[in-house]
Parts: C-alpha cells; structure tokens; sequence
C-alpha cells in the first residue's frame, strides 16, 4: 500500500487560495481517478478537486469553510501502487502546527494571557484562515475581537501579521470597528455607522444568505464606501443596430452556429470607447493610478438563483464581431451552468451590464472595484422622435435606449465620463447599416 498526497491545484496565475464548501467523499470511501473529492470556492466561481488516482481516502487535512493556499495537502488518499512522485509528504501537518505554535509564542511574549471560550467562527461572513483561526483560539479572542481588526490582505483578510500586531497593541490601542451598513449617527467627531435591526414578527420568514450571496453583499457595501459613485446619462438612438442585427442574425447564426446578440455588439463599441478613452480603464492603489494596458471587458450575468457573476473577456478590442459574439455566448452558457474557470472572473478592467433584460430603461448600477467605471444598458424601446431631414424635421418611430454611466469621482471628472459614455453613443448611432460580418 502506498499513500498519494492531493494537493489544492493551480487554478489560475491570480487565483492562490480557495475555500472549501463541502466534501464529496468521506474518509474510508473508495475513489476513482479523476472522481471528484471535494468542492472549493474563490471568490465567485465554485469548482471540483477531483484525485489524481485510484485508492481509498484515508485522511481530510482540512475542514468545510477552511481556506487552504494553492499546493497546500487537503486529502491523503490509500493506493494499491507505489507512491506517486511528487506525493507523500508526512512532515507537511507538523510543519503546520509548528508554523501555529512558533506564532503564538511570539504574541504570548507581548500580551498578557486572557481566558475565554473558544471562539465560534461560524457567525462571521469574513474569512479567516487556520493559521488566524489558532492563533485566535490559542490566544482567548473573540469573534467580535476578531471582526474589529483591520486586514491587509486580499479583500482586507485578516493575516497572520495583522492579528499579531493587534496581540501586541491589546489593551493599549482600542482598534476601529468594522462599518456595518445603516444609518449615520453623528458623534461630534465623525460620523459612526449603526446597525439598525429589523422588527421580525411571527408571520415574516427568514432565509439564510447563500455563500455568493454573502460575497456580493461585502463586494457592494466596500465599492460604495471606497468609490465617490456619480453617474451621467445618455439616450441613444440604435434603430440602425436593430435593424442590421435582424437582417443578420439568421445568416450569422447559419454560418457561425452561434446567436447573434445585441451584447457583443455593444461590447465592441465599449472596447473602442475605451481605446479612445484610455483613463477610463485604470484602477486606484491609494493616491496611485495604474493605467491598464489591456482591456478586459467584464460582463455582469444573472445566474437562474438570482446571483451575479461578472465573466471577463480579454483583450476585447482585439476582437472582430465574430470572436466577441462566440466568447459572449461560451461564458454566459458556461455562467450558467456553474461551470466557469476562476481565471474568467479576474483582471476585469471596466464592465458592462444589461438591465434592459428585466424591462429597466435605465439603472444607477455600483462599480466592480478595482475598477472606476461600469456602463448599465437599457431597455431597447421603440420611441416617437424628432427627425431631421434637408427637407424638414418629422416624427418618426425610432428605437432608442438609455446608457447609464456610473465611475469613479475620485479619478473620473464628469467631462471625462460624460465624453466617455457619449462617444459609446455615438458609435453605436453611426452603426453602418450595410456592414459585412
């Protein structure tokens, strides 16, 4: 019998940790190659770990709602073989604890014992990592110790070194709570955030927020307390794109094997826009723009339980109508089916959403940080207006739609997001009703 290490795979250049949502396999269950083992999370997109060979799982390093770094063992699994190159390594959990034990020694060193019960982490919808998790236990802190403490790592999670250095300030520096949304109450000094609970009566049912649903709750609330939102509005006229499309679709979707959808078209326009508007695709890391060379095009989707997810198409100016439409159409059906690769929903340098889908004509929508800008599309509406001719104006049916603009004020003035959102307009006006695909 040989003993074959599973490690939490690569699964991206930006991707280097993911939570675990739920065990497929329990210990003592046999295993197929490739036989799924475990789900995992990041961020948005859940995904399968499935064995790299046949055997029995032995041993669950980790448990549901643990985060583990990339290459990190989650599972031991028993084989008939001989051990796979790259495979056991028995010293990996004692390394571990003895990384937990050293840490802790170092707080013990700057603080004074304090006695408490074990800390439940379960009531959080902040993710701590082992590592935090022990040291929390070990050293008696709270949970609501713990949600007070600022982090510095991705998505502001709390590292080992933020909690050291909060062991090390404890009862000396009075840390600043975390903001909860609600009402401000002014306090002579600054304005503090205050919960107001809702009144529940017997009759009312309460439904648990689902993972993503936690996740877009904490994305929403940072975007609007990090960026100055303002928006501009615009009203096109697209009755040359409506009409082109309906005279195209049915020979696109012949020739390509793919529907021809308004998206693609105005994510062409968006990308020359931006071309053209290059610092409306930068992101902000403190007093510091970063221009972005590439423009990477999210594209918010509605997913059949209600939730969003933004899929990324790279490089979208670099493509023809044809490569847009085919990649439009593979994310949002792979979006759909839960089946999209975490690399998909990164690096996004500028989005677009489609509100016009559920009948709104227009929305203020919330910027996906790190990015400055999102445009919300309305509805196509068929529209009485005045048109201009050398031999007169007169009132004709035309079909018009509404471009909301929201960006950033900290770095987006409004002449440059009302520029920005006008030149959209403008392409999308001057659309050739003649053109070839």
């Amino acid at each position: 019998m040989a003993k074959f290490e599973l490690k939490l795979p690569k699964m991206g250049e930006s991707v280097a940790e993911a939570t675990i949502t739920s065990w497929l396999k329990e210990v003592g269950d046999t295993i197929e190659m490739d036989e799924a083992v475990l789900e995992i999370a990041t961020d948005k997109v859940d995904s399968e770990v499935p064995s790299e060979v046949d055997g029995v799982l032995l041993e669950k390093r980790f448990d549901v709602d643990d985060v583990v770094e990339v290459g990190q063992v989650i599972a031991v699994i028993e084989t008939n073989g001989e051990v796979v190159e790259g495979g056991e390594q028995e010293g990996a959990p004692e390394e571990m604890v003895a990384e937990v034990e050293k840490t802790v020694e170092v707080a013990k060193e700057t603080t004074a014992p304090v006695t408490a019960e074990a800390t439940d982490f379960s009531a959080s919808e902040r993710f701590y990592s082992p590592l935090v998790k022990n040291i929390a236990k070990k050293e008696g802190v709270s949970l609501d110790e713990l949600e007070s403490i600022s982090g510095t790592g991705k998505d502001g999670r709390v590292t080992k070194n933020d909690i050291l250095g909060y062991l090390e300030n404890r009862g000396t520096q009075k840390q600043e709570p975390v903001q909860a949304a609600g009402p401000a109450k002014e306090t002579g000094k600054k304005a503090e955030m205050v919960h107001v609970p809702p009144v529940i009566s017997g009759e009312d049912e309460i439904i648990e927020m689902d993972r993503m649903r936690k996740l877009i709750s904490h994305h929403m609330i940072q975007s609007v307390q990090t960026s100055a939102h303002v928006q501009s509005f615009v009203e096109v006229d697209v009755t040359n794109v409506v009409h082109w499309r309906n005279k195209k679709k049915g020979e696109f979707e012949k020739r390509e094997g793919e529907k021809l959808t308004f998206t693609p078209i105005f994510m062409e326009v968006v990308a020359r826009a931006l071309r053209d508007f290059p610092m409306m695709n930068i992101s902000v890391n403190g007093d510091k723009i970063i221009k972005k060379k590439n423009i990477n095009l999210g594209m918010a989707a509605a997913l059949p339980n209600g939730n969003l997810i933004v899929p990324v198409i790279r490089n979208a100016d670099q493509l023809n109508l044809v490569g847009l439409a085919k990649q439009v159409n593979d994310l949002a059906k792979r979006a759909r089916e839960n089946k999209l690769k975490p690399d998909e929903v990164q690096d996004g340098t500028y989005t677009v959403t489609n509100v016009g889908t559920f009948g709104s004509i227009m929305g203020t929508p919330i910027i996906n940080q790190p990015q400055v800008g999102i445009l919300a599309l309305g509805a196509i509406r068929k529209m009485p207006a005045v048109i201009e001719t050398p031999e007169g104006d007169f009132i004709g049916i035309r079909h018009k739609m509404f471009l909301s603009h929201s960006y950033d004020h900290r770095v987006v003035d409004g002449a440059l997001g009302g520029m920005f959102v006008k030149r959209v307009a403008d392409y999308l006006e001057a659309w050739d009703p003649d053109r070839t695909i």
